[in-house]
């Protein structure tokens, strides 16, 4: 939070908001935006993980929630 003083008063400035006064309309992710260089198998999950975080209005996933996106998308642990 960031604040400035004015003639003895305090005023906030949400540097979060755009010049236009509003916040961006692009969510931060956890993870990184570049998808070139991922396998096949590794793009569908960041898009796997993507939709879920949408739809569940999470900017960051739990550990438990990255693995219920694994399973949703048929992966099973074999052999222990």
């Amino acid at each position: 939070m960031t604040t400035v003083a004015t003639n003895d008063t305090m005023t906030f400035i949400d540097r979060r908001t755009g010049a236009s006064g509003t916040a961006p309309g692009r969510e931060r992710r956890q993870f990184g935006d570049s998808r070139e260089e991922l396998s096949p198998e590794a793009r569908a999950l960041a898009d796997a993980i993507d939709s879920y975080k949408l739809a569940h209005r999470r900017r960051f996933i739990t550990y438990e929630e990255m693995l219920a996106v694994i399973k949703s998308l048929g992966y099973v642990k074999q052999g222990m």
